[in-house]
């Protein structure tokens, strides 16, 4: 029915009601006694606002609703009136009741992005863990442990910093599998890595500092991250040994990131020459690093790296997570802070977010004590070193020629493609044509290098051995079409 200026009906007394509103009520109607007034104001609002009683429409006298739907005039009386006095509807005295123009549908069907995104067959994505090996029995087990004991005050708002229980457990882990210098006291909980870059770069710039340093070839996400924090970022180059010494005494930075352990996206590890000369020039400027620990937890042909936070626990923000071990949406993550940086980098996350949920703290406290999370990441070696020896025999069959990097850790390699499969550009389109996602390495750096073979960062951890060898196959039969 169409309304007037005011958002009212034309006439008072226009039309037949425009929707049998009775029918959207029944449910609401044979709801138990004590709550079937609520469900019928619940059921009114919802109809209204979902749109499937328009407004304008006309709706039966309260004797008449009451009458179809069974129920007791009051109980209709009550709901008109509520529902009047919110808007939702109008009423005037010996005129009848008709729905308002004032409401307006604000629901909308949740969207999920990656439904615009065509759907490939085989996905070589860097980065990405193997969710359905994630240990629920073992995570449920220690979730039930947590609930049996947890005393109610524990679920108040925590500490800043963290459960202590949980600060405690993850301090002992990363002395003993990673060589870091742990402090409890100095160790901040936060969403992951990036939380705590975000953490460290709003600490940084209330200090006065500007600008960032991160590898090239590197993460983009560092550099959104610090933009977030009002940081600008410089690309510092790398060799095979690490960051660069000279393009990084010119910058005029006093803060870097940096992924010496594992580098991503190269897979390099640093010499000790370079962690060396990296703290050097920290303690020369009077600067800081962030030492992102990324997948550090994953090494199959070669003995752990210590982390370059135990050098120099003063100068080195050392950051990690469970995202690569255990699943990104945890969001749990760590971050061992210089003392001179703690009380700012602990408001900061005070005032950020009151800390992080206590229960699935408690939990990741659980698991690590007990040796689930130990237990999990040997599982995850043997599934993740097999997926890598996989991916090497693909390439070697469908791909002959090509030059492979980085394998020795992570859950990702540099692939570099000999030109004679095409070039870049042609060969990335064409994998894509073939159901194939490809990641080319200057998505990650500056660089482009114009030799005409294709450099790749392949992710194999997410897939299964048949998978990995069906898309490199894939990827080379379309390679070689005509």
């Amino acid at each position: 029915m169409p309304l007037g200026a005011d958002g009212s009906p034309p006439h008072p007394h226009a039309g037949p009601h425009a929707q049998p509103a009775w029918e959207l009520l029944l449910p609401a109607a044979s709801a138990p006694a004590r709550r079937r007034g609520r469900a019928l104001q619940e059921a009114l609002r919802d109809a209204v606002r979902s749109g499937r009683l328009t407004p304008g429409t006309r709706l039966p006298s309260s004797r008449e609703l009451a009458a179809d739907l069974g129920v007791s005039r009051g109980l209709v009386t009550e709901a008109y009136e509520q529902l009047t006095a919110e808007g939702y509807l109008r009423s005037d005295r010996g005129a009848g009741t008709w729905v308002g123009g004032a409401a307006r549908s604000a629901v909308r069907g949740a969207h999920d992005p990656a439904l615009g995104v065509p759907r490939l067959l085989v996905d070589f994505r860097p980065g990405t863990p193997d969710l359905s090996l994630f240990p629920r029995a073992a995570w449920a087990a220690a979730q039930r442990s947590v609930m049996a004991r947890l005393p109610h005050p524990a679920l108040g708002y925590p500490d800043p910093r963290g459960l202590p229980e949980l600060r405690e457990a993850l301090a002992g882990m990363l002395t003993r599998r990673r060589g870091v210098v742990a402090d409890p006291e100095r160790l901040v909980v936060c969403s992951g890595v990036a939380q705590a870059s975000t953490l460290l770069g709003f600490v940084l710039r209330g200090r006065g500092l500007r600008v960032v340093g991160i590898e090239d070839p590197g993460s983009p996400e560092h550099g959104r991250l610090f933009a977030a924090t009002g940081l600008d970022t410089v690309w510092l180059p790398l060799d095979e040994e690490g960051l660069r010494p000279g393009p990084l005494a010119d910058s005029g930075v006093r803060a870097v990131v940096v992924t010496p352990s594992h580098q991503f996206p190269s897979g390099i590890s640093w010499s000790a020459e370079r962690r060396a000369a990296l703290l050097d020039w920290a303690r020369t400027v009077d600067g800081y690093v962030l030492e992102d620990d990324y997948d550090g937890d994953f090494r199959y042909d070669r003995a752990p790296v210590g982390a370059l936070q135990g050098l120099d626990p003063e100068r080195v923000a050392y950051a990690g997570s469970v995202s690569k071990s255990l699943a990104p949406g945890l969001r749990l993550g760590w971050m061992l802070v210089p003392g001179a940086l703690l009380d700012e980098v602990v408001e900061r996350k005070r005032t950020m977010d009151l800390g992080n949920p206590v229960l699935d703290q408690a939990t990741l406290a659980e698991f690590v004590t007990g040796g689930g999370y130990d237990r999990h990441l040997r599982r995850c070696q043997r599934a993740y070193r097999e997926r890598r020896d996989a991916l090497l025999a693909a390439l070697a069959e469908h791909l002959p020629g090509t030059r492979v990097s980085g394998i020795a850790a992570g859950l990702h390699v540099i692939a570099r493609v000999p030109g004679r499969f095409g070039p870049p550009a042609r060969f990335l389109a064409r994998a894509v044509e073939a159901g194939v996602g490809l990641r080319p390495l200057e998505e990650y750096g500056t660089e482009r290098p114009a030799d005409g073979d294709v450099r790749l960062v392949v992710g194999y951890a997410h897939l299964a051995p048949s998978a990995i060898e069906r898309g490199v196959r894939l990827v080379a039969e379309a390679a070689g079409r005509e």
